[in-house]
């Protein structure tokens, strides 16, 4: 059926695009969280040269979210991928990056909340 092979093929097209799309925008996240973090940590910069100090919470919190969303990104562009071809070796694959990626979400996620409890625990400065 000359028409079911066409619409296999645009399908695999669309998803390409669809599989691209979604690792160029994990990848802009990155970059973006990259200058989002180091806008709100220039402040700072001179007081973390000193051994021991940690950045705010705030700049973890700012680079913790746009990680975790570029992982959301990767991980739909690996379900799209593995729909084109889903043979037992790539559905194998999938669950593998699927569950190390969600892990790593799970795991920043609760970190990214621990800092957020830390944040608002912090008595804050008079006049602020």
């Amino acid at each position: 059926m000359p028409w079911l092979e066409s619409s296999e093929a645009l399908l695999q097209g669309l998803a390409t695009v669809v599989r691209l799309s979604l690792e160029a925008l994990s990848v802009l996240c990155v970059v973006a969280g990259m200058i989002a973090t180091f806008r709100l940590a220039l402040p700072f910069l001179p007081v973390l040269t000193h051994r021991g100090r940690r950045p705010p919470s705030a700049v973890r919190l700012c680079f913790g979210s746009w990680l975790s969303m570029a992982l959301e990104f990767q991980l739909g562009a690996d379900i799209v991928a593995t729909t084109t071809a889903p043979t037992d070796s790539n559905l194998i694959q999938l669950a593998t990056v699927a569950v190390i990626r969600t892990f790593l979400n799970v795991f920043l996620a609760k970190e990214l909340e621990a800092e957020r409890r830390l944040e608002q625990d912090q008595p804050q400065p008079p006049g602020s």
